[in-house]
């Protein structure tokens, strides 16, 4: 009896392997009509309710779905703002019924145009009843209409630059220039679209994603089937009545560009332009003067957009994906709800609107409380499917670049995509560094409502997702070393911080003594720094530096003599009139305490030298005098600046010159234990810095002009 079953278990596993082995891979894709069927449609994506009574670019839902024999998927992208779970729940279960397809291998996301028919109620608008139905049954009809598509196919992946067309919205602004909450507190030091002011802000608040990543799908003798491209640009803006924003306009161009003839045996081509992590991120790009800064057309950039994908597209290799994988897990997390006297102050509010919909800010976020109140917490979905050697992450949330860029450089399959506002519309998750810094994606409400772990806790479980799928550990990212940062390495620095870290609160000391640094709460990350040519090895890497607004790097080098020296570079984002000194940059003395006998390093304002590199030792109140060098220090630029303290002899070197700028004679002997370090502002928190830091070195010796000129790098 026990040898029958091992044959029939034998028998079993051949039929098994030879059905897995002769199986092909298969893709089908399909658009659909999901514009309202009656008229007028309430429109959300904005603060305060409106509606539509006409369409312009038809909204549609773009569908495809993959079979390997074993496992079937399904990827719906819909001309929307955002998509409550709910609902998206609903139509997985109906399309599950209609076709082979499961409701947890199903991902359904919005591609966040700004005027599209209201699904969800979000701020000062409510869902349009009348439009859900419509909306899922759509969504149904495409996946329906994908899988009776499917043929043999094979894969390619491509990406390809549109740094020019993404820039960072939100922006850090001065510490003199907070402005208030819908709540009345002055909490905003970062918010959307500051950049328009120059003399408001410090710098943006976070990196961007240039990357316009593409997954392309053709027939076995070549004919194109579909295209899902990825890219992170919030939206463009287009007229109140319905339109697809440049969503619909990139995927028509790019159909009628790929497209064959038409032939009736055979579907269309389908494009498919899903949204990349664009919480923080808009189009213009506030980094270049008001005058001569691009204000393309909403054609124009659709188009620009197109011939970026279409030189990727042409380039593309192709190969049949050996088999799919899908996992999903759903968990709770918790709103940010009121207080008991914020919810008193916001059930006053709606008590006196009655039943119309608000009208004001303090009305929409007065509302909103109430809302958070009663629910609570929510239930979030987070996916991972792979295809072949090419992974897609989801968020159920408006991610920040930095989220995207966070999964991207640590997911186990080094082709992946990060598609937001998937399997839900769960607003804004900024990293919880962010929460600090304020401004209106931060703002409780159901835009922005998680709790402030959101971020990490969704990052954590989509790549625990990717690494399932996967069938391997994710990637542990590391910024190469270019020849500039071997150079530090090679004179024996103490301490060295590249200060390349995606998160807080650990900078890791990169010298192997082993003395990672503290960074404090007022930090923002990964964004570009000095030299990328010259400090990173790997090609297209960008160097990364960190942005300090307020706080600083903590560090303790024991033992630490009055034979020192200070490498670092440095990017000023204060205006040096702004405030009595721009900032302070480097500190050596007590936390929390000025004291007498401390090294302080930084930027005139205007009070005097402004923008010219100043050294104090001590207190001034007590006497001490400022040492100021003569070159001005253009705001928004990289510098490399070393102070070297040679006992009572101190050098402050700029950008490899070996003449110091400034060369002063100051009393050494630091009082025992003065071994503390911070970078980024002053012992006493005096004028911290506002800017980027990157690559600090902190040598237990002072070093030559020579070694200084060396640690330079030369200019290509």
């Amino acid at each position: 009896m026990k040898s029958v079953s091992i044959v029939v278990l034998l028998c079993i596993l051949q039929i098994h392997f030879a059905t897995r082995t002769s199986a092909e891979f298969r893709a089908g894709a399909a658009v659909v009509d999901a514009s309202p069927d009656r008229y007028p449609v309430l429109v959300n994506g904005g603060m305060t309710s409106r509606s539509a009574d006409r369409v312009v670019t038809p909204i549609s839902a773009r569908a495809i779905v993959f079979d390997d024999g074993e496992q079937r998927i399904g990827i719906v992208v819909v001309d929307s703002c955002m998509m409550p779970r709910p609902l998206l729940d609903e139509a997985k279960a109906f399309a599950a019924e209609q076709t082979e397809l499961r409701p947890d291998r199903i991902l359904i996301s919005a591609t966040h145009t700004h005027t599209a028919p209201a699904s969800m109620g979000c701020l000062g608008t409510d869902a349009d009843a009348n439009y859900l139905p419509v909306l899922r049954e759509q969504i149904v009809a495409a996946l329906v209409a994908a899988e009776n598509n499917l043929e043999p196919a094979r894969v390619g992946w491509g990406v390809g630059d549109a740094a020019a067309y993404t820039a960072l919205r939100r922006w850090i602004r001065r510490p003199d220039r907070v402005v208030e909450d819908p709540f009345g507190n002055p909490t905003v030091r970062a918010s959307m679209h500051a950049g328009a002011n120059w003399d408001d802000v410090t710098g943006e608040s976070g990196p961007e994603d240039p990357d316009l990543s593409l997954i392309s799908v053709q027939a076995k003798d070549g004919r194109p089937i579909a295209v899902l491209a990825n890219f992170s640009m919030h939206y463009f803006g287009a007229a109140d009545a319905l339109n697809a924003d440049y969503f619909g306009l990139f995927c028509n161009g790019l159909q009628s560009r790929i497209e064959t003839a038409p032939d009736e045996d055979r579907p269309p081509f389908v494009a498919i332009m899903s949204h990349g992590c664009s919480g923080d991120i808009w189009r213009r790009d506030y980094t270049e003067p008001a005058d001569s800064r691009p204000e393309p057309t909403i054609e124009s950039y659709a188009a620009d957009l197109t011939d970026i994908a279409m030189a990727t597209y042409e380039a593309i290799d192709y190969q049949e994906p050996e088999d799919l994988a899908m996992a999903e897990t759903r968990f709770e997390l918790k709103y940010r709800v009121p207080t008991k006297q914020r919810l008193e102050w916001a059930q006053r509010i709606v008590d006196e609107m009655g039943d119309r919909l608000p009208k004001t800010r303090p009305e929409i976020y007065a509302r909103e409380q109430v809302f958070l109140h009663q629910w609570q917490s929510t239930e979030v979905v987070v996916q991972a499917l792979r295809i072949g050697d090419i992974g897609i992450a989801s968020t159920p949330t408006e991610t920040y670049a930095l989220t995207g860029l966070k999964l991207k450089l640590q997911s186990p399959l080094s082709k992946t995509m990060v598609i937001e506002l998937a399997n839900g519309g769960d607003g804004y998750i900024p990293p919880p560094e962010q929460h600090l810094l304020g401004g209106y994606n931060t703002w409780a409400a159901r835009s922005a409502g998680l709790e402030v772990e959101a971020e990490p806790k969704i990052a954590a479980a989509a790549l625990g997702l990717l690494e399932d799928v996967a069938g391997r550990s994710r990637r542990v990212f590391q910024q190469s070393r270019g020849p500039a940062s071997q150079e530090l390495l090679n004179a024996r620095p103490a301490a060295y911080w590249r200060m390349d870290e995606m998160a807080g609160p650990r900078a890791v000391d990169s010298s192997g003594q082993h003395r990672d640094a503290i960074y404090e709460r007022g930090v923002v990350y990964f964004l570009a720094g000095p030299r990328s040519d010259a400090f990173s090895k790997a090609e297209g890497e960008a160097n990364r530096a960190a942005h300090f607004a307020g706080e600083r790097l903590r560090a303790r080098v024991a033992g630490l003599s009055d034979e020192y020296t200070i490498s670092l570079w440095c990017w000023n984002g204060m205006p040096v009139d702004g405030r009595r000194v721009a900032g302070w940059m480097f500190s050596r003395g007590h936390d929390h305490d000025l004291g007498p006998g401390g090294d302080h390093l930084g930027l005139g304002g205007a009070e005097h030298h402004p923008g010219r590199l100043i050294f104090l030792h001590g207190d001034e109140g007590q006497g001490a005098k400022v040492a100021a060098g003569s070159t001005p220090l253009r705001r928004w630029n990289w510098n490399h600046v070393v102070l070297v303290r040679d006992r009572e002899h101190v050098r402050v070197h700029l950008n490899g010159n070996p003449q110091p700028e400034i060369e002063v004679q100051s009393p050494g002997g630091f009082p025992a234990g003065l071994d503390r370090l911070f970078f980024g502002g002053r012992c006493d928190n005096e004028s911290n810095w506002e800017g980027r830091l990157d690559e600090i070195a902190v040598f237990d010796r002072a070093l030559t002009p020579d070694e200084i000129t060396a640690l330079y790098p030369a200019e290509d």
